[in-house]
C-alpha cells in the first residue's frame, strides 16, 4: 500500500517543487495588452485639443474613432489563422511591433496641410493601428490556454483582459500630462516609441511551456495535467485532421453557445469601446472638465474596472475549486457583474462631478467582474481552432467599435447632450446578460464534427 501511494504521489508533479513560468508569461501579456489599450485610447486622449485645432466635428471624428474597429474586426480571422499557422509568439511580435509604428506615424499627420488631408490620413493611420493589433487577443487566448491550467485560467485571463483598465490608470494621466505641458502629437510619439521598444522585450519573454529556457520539467507536467494545452502553434505541422476549412468555421457559427459567447461580447465592448472613445470627451464636454482634469478623472473608473476584473477571475476560478460546474463558476460574475454595470445611466440624474466618478466607478466594477469572455472563450475553443475561434469572437465582439463611436457621434449631433448615449450604452449591459441567461446554454469544450 505504502508503494501504491509513493508511486501516485510520484505520478502528480508536486506544486512545490515547480517553477511559476506561467505567471512571468501572464505579467508580459498583461504588460503588452495595457499598451494595446494605450494606443487605442491615444486619439480620444488627442480628440479635443485635435478637433478644435483642425475644425473636426463629432461625426467625422465619430468616424474617425470607427476606423480602428473596421480594421481590428476584418482582421480578425485571418490574424487567428496566422497565430494557428506560425505561432503566438512571431505573430505577435510583428503585431505590437506595426501598431506602435502607426502610432507614431499619427503624430505627424498636422503637417499634411489641409484639414480634408489630415482627417484622411489620421482615419487610414487609425484603420493600420487596429489591422496590425488584430492578432492580439487571440493571442493572448491561445497563450494563456497553452499555459494555464482550467482552474487558473478564469483568473488568468482576467488578469490580461483587466489591463485594460490599468492601462487608463497607468496612461491617461500621462498622456493628458503630455496634451498639457507640450502637444496632443506627443501622445502618440511617447506611447508608440515604448511599444516598439516594448516588441523585442516581448521575444525574449515569451515561448511555448516545451521550448521556454526558464521552465522545469514539473511545471510542465503539473499545467498538462490540470488541463493547460502546451501548444502555441511553434513549429507544429497541422495534419489534414487539424487544418483549418470553412466547413469548420462552418460548424463553429452555427453553435448556439458560441453565437451567445460571441454577442455577449458584442454588448461588452460597447461599454469598452464608449470608455475608449468618448468617455474622455463626455468629461471635458458635457461635465467641463479641463483635458488634465480628464486624464485624472478617468483613473477611478479604469482602477475599479481592474479590480472587478481581477475579483471576476478569482471568484469564478474559486467556484471551480470549491467543485461547482464549469457553466455556474463562469455565468455567476458574468451576469451580477453586468446588472451592476447598469448604474452607468444613474450619471444621467447627478450633476456633481463627484457623483459622476461614482456612477462610472460603479458601472466599471461591474464590468469588470462579468468581462470573462476571454476565460470562457479558452474553455470552450476547438483545441485545433483557438486562434481562429478567438478571432472569430473579437470579430462579433468588436463590431461595437465600428457601431458604437459613429452611434454615439450621432447622438450627439441630434441631441447635443450625452444622456442617450448612456442609456444607449446600459442597454447593452442588460443585453449581455440576457445572451448568458438565455442563449449560451452549458459552457463545455466545443468538438468539431470530422467530415469524411
Amino acid at each position: 500500500m505504502d508503494n501504491l501511494q509513493t508511486s501516485a504521489a510520484a505520478a502528480m508533479p508536486s506544486r512545490a517543487t515547480h517553477t511559476k513560468t506561467r505567471y512571468y508569461i501572464l505579467a508580459m501579456i498583461f504588460l503588452v495588452t495595457a499598451f494595446n489599450y494605450g494606443d487605442r485610447a491615444t486619439l480620444s486622449m488627442a480628440a479635443s485639443p485635435m478637433s478644435a485645432e483642425l475644425g473636426i466635428d463629432s461625426v467625422t471624428m465619430g468616424y474617425i474613432f470607427s476606423a480602428f474597429a473596421w480594421a481590428y474586426v476584418i482582421g480578425q480571422i485571418p490574424g487567428g489563422w496566422l497565430l494557428d499557422k506560425f505561432g503566438a509568439r512571431k505573430v505577435y511580435f510583428w503585431s505590437l511591433f506595426l501598431w506602435s509604428l502607426f502610432t507614431v506615424l499619427m503624430g505627424f499627420t498636422d503637417i499634411l496641410g489641409s484639414t480634408s488631408t489630415i482627417i484622411v490620413s489620421l482615419f487610414v493611420l487609425r484603420f493600420l493601428v487596429g489591422l496590425s493589433e488584430s492578432p492580439a487577443f487571440p493571442g493572448n487566448s491561445k497563450i494563456t490556454a497553452a499555459w494555464f491550467p482550467t482552474k487558473e485560467r478564469g483568473t488568468a485571463a482576467a488578469i490580461f483582459n483587466s489591463s485594460s483598465y490599468f492601462s487608463t490608470v497607468l496612461f491617461a494621466p500621462l498622456m493628458g500630462w503630455l496634451v498639457a505641458s507640450f502637444h496632443w502629437q506627443s501622445i502618440f510619439w511617447v506611447m508608440g516609441g515604448l511599444g516598439i521598444i516594448l516588441s523585442f522585450i516581448w521575444l525574449k519573454v515569451i515561448y511555448s511551456p516545451n521550448s521556454h529556457p526558464t521552465v522545469n520539467p514539473e511545471e510542465v507536467k503539473y499545467i498538462a495535467a490540470e488541463g493547460a494545452l502546451l501548444d502555441m502553434g511553434e513549429n507544429s505541422v497541422k495534419t489534414e485532421k487539424e487544418k483549418i476549412t470553412w466547413a469548420k468555421v462552418k460548424q463553429i457559427l452555427s453553435s448556439r453557445m458560441m453565437l451567445g459567447i460571441f454577442t455577449g461580447q458584442y454588448c461588452v465592448n460597447t461599454l469598452t469601446y464608449f470608455f475608449l472613445t468618448w468617455f474622455p470627451v463626455y468629461l471635458v464636454k458635457e461635465r467641463h472638465l479641463t483635458i488634465l482634469q480628464a486624464g485624472f478623472a478617468a483613473v477611478a473608473p479604469a482602477l475599479c474596472g481592474f479590480i472587478g476584473g481581477i475579483l471576476g477571475g478569482l471568484i469564478s476560478d474559486k467556484l471551480i475549486r470549491m467543485n461547482y460546474s464549469l457553466t455556474f463558476a463562469r455565468k455567476l460574475p458574468i451576469v451580477c457583474g453586468f446588472v451592476l454595470s447598469t448604474s452607468i445611466v444613474m450619471c444621467n440624474y447627478v450633476s456633481s462631478q463627484a457623483a459622476i466618478i461614482f456612477f462610472m466607478s460603479l458601472s466599471f466594477f461591474g464590468k469588470g467582474i462579468g468581462s470573462l469572455g476571454w476565460a470562457v472563450m479558452s474553455d470552450v475553443a476547438p483545441k485545433e481552432m483557438i486562434g481562429v475561434s478567438g478571432g472569430m469572437m473579437n470579430a462579433f465582439g468588436n463590431t461595437a467599435g465600428i457601431v458604437t463611436p459613429i452611434a454615439i457621434g450621432y447622438i450627439l449631433a441630434s441631441t447635443g447632450s450625452f444622456n442617450l448615449a448612456l442609456t444607449y450604452v446600459g442597454i447593452h449591459a442588460i443585453a449581455a446578460v440576457i445572451c448568458y441567461t438565455a442563449i449560451v446554454g452549458k459552457i463545455q469544450r466545443f468538438e468539431l464534427k470530422t467530415t469524411p
